[in-house]
């Protein structure tokens, strides 16, 4: 059963891939519009909003925070946006991602560094454990 006006979440869950309480999470922060209740009370979507979550799944799989996010949408949403301040978004969005995939690798370099010293053997002392123990500064 479809209200003519709309569609369903669980029918806007399928059609974009987003779990219902994730859904129901957006709405509650802000970066989905509160839907309007049928006769029934059934939560009754704008078929638009198929587009407006498939946005935001693909923002959060870019890795932007949700008040990014909401930044962005909020630009698209009053047409004020011009693509020269979505490049400036995009630019500092980018650094950040550089400066978190240098932190990353330095993680992996001392976890794999610190591994190779661990003989694995069933005795009490283990390098890993000292390494987290005492900081290298």
């Amino acid at each position: 059963m479809q209200p003519q006006s709309g569609i369903l979440r669980a029918q806007l869950a399928r059609k974009t891939g987003c779990n219902l309480e994730t859904i129901r999470y957006y709405e509650k922060v802000g970066l989905l519009p509160a839907p309007t209740r049928s006769a029934n009370g059934y939560r009754v979507y704008s078929p638009e909003l198929v587009q407006r979550l498939q946005f935001i799944r693909r923002a959060r799989d870019l890795g932007y925070a949700m008040n990014e996010i909401r930044s962005l949408l909020s630009l698209t949403d009053t047409g004020a946006q011009t693509c020269a301040e979505v490049m400036g978004r995009t630019q500092i969005h980018l650094e950040d991602v550089r400066r978190r995939i240098t932190d990353l690798q330095k993680i992996e370099a001392t976890l794999a560094t610190t591994l190779v010293k661990c003989t694995g053997d069933d005795v009490a002392e283990c390098p890993i454990l000292d390494a987290l123990q005492f900081s290298p500064d």
